[in-house]
């Protein structure tokens, strides 16, 4: 995962002075690096028991069709608040740099689906434990959680420890 990781670019003072992102756009770009991500956030969960992949807006929308694909399985976009066409079901949760909403359509699974929560990064984890609680207010079971980056001093894996979480690439005290 080293070659993977070597295809994040790092942008100091992003989106705020002393925060350094995390790009994946380069990764995106690089086909061997694309195949390796999606391989990677798919293959953990071959036999888990994934009938859903939901991916979380924006990037788990540019990585969870091709996880999902890879599963032979069905996608489900969880969206920003009011972007849905349909009746939804919504969470509201505390962002590194505020709050936010996420909402998906509440016919989205059926009681029982097992749903893959995919997302580009895995930072405090409001944004995971939010898509969490959706698929459970929708009688879903988490089949699992995969990120192609973990952030690992932000803490992310904190009230998710009761399902699988799955990184390709973590980033830990040392960069």
């Amino acid at each position: 995962m080293s070659r993977l990781r070597a295809l994040i670019r790092d942008v100091p003072d992003f989106p705020e002075a002393g925060v350094l992102f995390r790009d994946i756009t380069p990764l995106l770009g690089d086909a061997w690096g694309l195949r390796a991500a999606v391989d990677a956030l798919a293959a953990p969960f071959a036999e888990s028991g994934v009938d859903l992949v939901a991916g979380i807006e924006a990037r788990g929308f540019l990585l969870g069709p091709a996880v999902a694909t890879r599963l032979g399985v069905g996608f489900v976009p969880m969206r920003k608040e009011g972007r849905l066409p349909r009746e939804t079901v919504r969470e509201e949760y505390q962002l590194e740099y505020g709050r936010a909403v996420i909402e998906v359509h509440e016919d989205a699974l059926r009681a029982g689906d097992g749903v893959l929560v995919l997302d580009d990064v895995l930072a405090t984890g409001g944004t995971a434990r939010a898509a969490c609680r959706l698929v459970e207010a929708l009688g879903g079971r988490i089949a699992g959680l995969s990120f192609l980056v973990e952030l690992q001093p932000l803490g992310g894996r904190k009230g998710l420890e009761a399902y699988r979480i799955e990184s390709a690439v973590q980033f830990g005290e040392e960069g």
